[in-house]
């Protein structure tokens, strides 16, 4: 068979052991034209992503690459919108139904779990496709704290101290990896904020603006033993970056 057959079906390994659809699916993400990244600190966990809008007529507010799944988790996905905006719904769904069926919210670890098999079902069977999106899914367990997993096509997923996702993945890694060697450490969420923006604005070798950028921030919440998954406003993002140039 040639290689354009096992294209064609996504089932079957290639001789070399490869299945060529799922790696289209990673090649989708790399090549979805923006970067997201989340780093967990103290007692808080965030995701940044860029905020892009292809034409000067769309309403900015709605766009977004940042979704909350239950009040206290989170994801942000990188990738083809149309298949983020349908796995972001069937996560939701996933959500609720543990909620109505156990009486109390699902944990991050359990919800990434659930949608990576999922997501695994996609690779086995000939009239699904997997989908072009990597998430990140952040959110506060009351027992561990802050947690952040990433999904990809394959149904693999993992927990983080911090990652990447989307066009410069590798050069976001390259830059989280070298902080985390020199002992990075974090004594509040604006600290973890301005490292994200940061860190982003150095992979992009840009200065970033308010209304380019989009965070999620999951932290305890109000009521005690439960988080908290909320975005940043653009005032927000402002400050931050205010303080963040002065800093420098």
């Amino acid at each position: 068979m040639s290689r354009s057959s096992y294209d064609r079906t996504l089932t079957i390994f290639s001789p070399e052991g490869r299945l060529y659809q799922v790696e289209y699916a990673f090649k989708a993400i790399t090549t979805s034209g923006h970067t997201s990244l989340a780093i967990r600190g103290a007692g808080v966990s965030v995701v940044i992503t860029q905020k892009k809008v292809p034409d000067k007529l769309l309403d900015p507010e709605s766009i977004t690459h940042i979704f909350n799944i239950t009040p206290s988790i989170g994801c942000v996905m990188t990738g083809r919108t149309a298949d983020a905006r349908s796995q972001v719904q069937r996560t939701q769904s996933e959500a609720s139904q543990f909620r109505y069926k156990y009486g109390y919210e699902i944990t991050p670890d359990l919800l990434a779990k659930r949608i990576a098999n999922i997501n695994q079902v996609y690779t086995q069977r000939a009239a699904m496709r997997p989908l072009g999106i990597s998430m990140i899914i952040v959110g506060f367990d009351p027992q561990y704290g802050p947690q952040i997993f990433k999904l990809d096509p394959a149904g693999y997923y993992v927990g983080f101290h911090a990652t990447a996702a989307g066009q410069k993945q590798q050069e976001a890694t390259n830059v989280l990896e070298k902080g985390f060697k020199k002992g990075w450490k974090f004594e509040s969420k604006d600290e973890v904020v301005e490292l994200a923006l940061s860190t982003l604005s150095q992979v992009l070798s840009t200065d970033l603006k308010a209304g380019e950028v989009e965070i999620g921030v999951a932290e305890e919440g109000k009521v005690e033993g439960r988080g908290q998954f909320r975005k940043l406003t653009t005032e927000e993002i402002a400050a931050a970056l205010d303080r963040l140039s002065e800093r420098d």
